[in-house]
């Protein structure tokens, strides 16, 4: 049996195209210069990067309300200590990473422990850490690069890639996904599993190849593939991994489809669920690393809203709330509607009361879509 193409398949893609074309033409079509358009990549490498990370929370039926926060005080954390107490970035990044993990497995502790829904763990967590932050940087505002000058914590977001190696880099990604295509062709026989239509399997990895291609062609007209890209690729390939070819990864998503029978089954729940926070602490670290830098300072307002975006771009890219289903393509892809749609209401000088009508809407939107899927 194969599965066919569909245009539902693409509806995503189309979305992003129709959007990206309204903001080409409200904004003379300065949305696709090469400078803007290598800023979207920037912007969404860090709402994907979070949007991954809360993948890994949603799938095994859980949610996490405090990522925007966790964003704002791990990047205020860092910059404190790199430019008020003169400590070497790599150590004090290091050291907001390490805390960071350590207090969303702290908070996956409570929530399997103590059986208290994350919906309030977290929600608790949005106001604590957000208070916190505000403790730490002193309701100040730190530049995260000193004197105008890059530093390693602001090269994560100033750094690009050579217009040479930005081609090498797609030839090996597409490469890597071809073999990785055929491997998986073959274990699918194997155990007789559905597979994709050679016609679909194609198409995708086409559409994949030149958007890439497209991707390091725009950057190479500005400055060339920024770094918090290969940081987005990096941690999209270990997401996927780790989902799709781990057994921590099938567990997630047996816990997602039906608790009690993982419990049933053996499936360790509370270690399965405390790895995941564990693995969100991490890359809020990173993201709020890399929000920070790109933002150029670390503030009061750095991290805001955020967690409502990883939500949206999860659920749009087909992710189910009450877990069991989401993949890391689908993420990408609502990360990328969502990104778009923010940079371009950003470019348009759009008002702030109406980006925040437009992001809620977008959300629930969204939810209602996978909530009609749900009961068919």
């Amino acid at each position: 049996m194969q599965k066919t193409l569909n245009v539902r398949d693409f509806t995503l893609l189309i979305a992003v195209v129709v959007i990206g074309l309204f903001f080409a033409w409200r904004s003379d079509f300065n949305f696709v210069s090469a400078r803007n358009l290598s800023n979207l990549s920037v912007e969404l490498s860090i709402t994907a990067v979070l949007a991954l990370g809360m993948l890994l929370i949603i799938v095994p039926g859980e949610i996490d309300l405090s990522v925007g926060s966790g964003v704002g005080l791990f990047g205020g954390v860092a910059a404190v200590l790199v430019f008020w107490h003169d400590w070497p970035a790599p150590l004090a990044m290091a050291l907001a990473a390490a805390t960071a993990v350590a207090v969303w497995a702290g908070m996956g502790a409570l929530i399997v422990t103590q059986r208290i829904p994350s919906f309030i763990i977290t929600l608790a967590g949005l106001l604590v850490f957000r208070g916190v932050q505000w403790m730490v940087i002193e309701n100040a505002t730190i530049p995260v690069r000193a004197g105008g000058q890059d530093n390693l914590y602001s090269l994560l977001t100033t750094w690009h890639l050579p217009p040479r190696g930005g081609y090498l880099l797609v030839l090996a990604v597409m490469a890597a996904l071809v073999y990785a295509g055929i491997v998986a062709r073959r274990r699918r026989r194997a155990f007789g599993f559905p597979l994709e239509s050679a016609e679909l399997a194609f198409l995708k990895l086409f559409i994949i190849g030149q958007l890439l291609l497209m991707l390091v062609l725009v950057c190479n007209q500005h400055r060339g593939v920024p770094l918090s890209a290969l940081i987005l690729g990096a941690v999209a390939l270990a997401v996927w991994v780790l989902t799709q070819h781990t057994r921590f990864g099938r567990y997630l998503y047996a816990i997602g489809g039906n608790r009690e029978a993982a419990v049933i089954s053996g499936v360790p729940v509370p270690r399965v669920v405390i790895g995941a926070f564990a693995l969100m602490g991490l890359i809020v670290a990173l993201d709020g690393l890399m929000q920070t830098a790109y933002g150029g300072y670390s503030t009061t307002g750095v991290g805001e809203y955020m967690e409502l975006d990883a939500i949206a771009a999860c659920v749009i890219g087909g992710t189910s709330l009450k877990g069991g289903r989401g993949s890391v393509v689908g993420v990408i892809f609502g990360a990328l509607l969502m990104a778009v749609l923010l940079n371009g209401m950003n470019l348009l000088a759009y008002a702030p009361e109406t980006k925040l009508i437009v992001r809620g809407s977008v959300l629930a939107l969204a939810v209602w879509v996978d909530m009609r899927f749900a009961r068919r």
